[in-house]
């Protein structure tokens, strides 16, 4: 999606950045993993089919995609991007007759970050960024049953279970935005910090320690 192509986030412990042709081969050695195929019901795919992915990906005006940043180790400009990839999150407009209909995908790829909390942070940022930016009303994450941590976290943001399908092993909850999710939601939005990402990319310590 072009509206975020050149927009960095800024949250507590995390940043958001546009997913880039840097970020691929990093991605692509997450994906190899069995069991991150298994949470994200995804195939394998060659590292040329995942640069055409974040291509489209990046055209396509029915997915928004960051990639997952460690804020504190972005602040070092001595390590790569690249090095700094946490894992990614997704908006998918899938109903082209319910434009405000956002299915909601989140992955942590790097065991070391899971369990502390930045899922929920990134999640709440991007439900944030959906409603003030792209005017979401109804948020749906499809999860697979097996993936319990995910489908708690979820629950604990109010997302409520509307259908379990055994065919995919996947439950679908749901979160409508209404008054008092949308006022919340943008209250936080007021708390995250957005800027040029090209810009902050030449002035990484001084975005990150201020």
């Amino acid at each position: 999606m072009k509206i975020n192509e050149n927009t960095i986030l800024e949250g507590p412990r995390v940043l958001l950045v546009p997913y880039n042709e840097e970020h691929v081969p990093r991605y692509h050695e997450w994906m190899k993993s069995p069991e991150l195929q298994q949470l994200t019901a995804s195939e394998p795919l060659s590292l040329q089919q995942e640069y055409d992915m974040q291509k489209s990906w990046r055209e396509d005006d029915d997915k928004c995609t960051f990639i997952i940043l460690d804020k504190q180790r972005w602040a070092d400009p001595g390590v790569e991007e690249e090095q700094c990839m946490v894992g990614d999150v997704n908006i998918f407009l899938t109903d082209p007759l319910d434009p405000s209909l956002a299915e909601l995908e989140v992955m942590i790829a790097e065991p070391s970050y899971r369990g502390r909390g930045i899922g929920k942070e990134v999640t709440r940022m991007m439900m944030g960024y959906g409603v003030a930016k792209l005017g979401v009303g109804r948020f749906q994450a499809k999860i697979g049953l097996d993936n319990q941590v995910s489908i708690s976290m979820f629950k604990k943001l109010r997302f409520q279970e509307v259908s379990v399908c055994n065919v995919f092993k996947e439950v679908t909850l749901e979160l409508t935005v209404d008054e008092s999710v949308r006022t919340e939601l943008l209250d936080e939005v007021a708390n995250v910090t957005e800027r040029d990402y090209r810009e902050t990319r030449s002035s990484r310590p001084q975005l990150v320690l201020h």
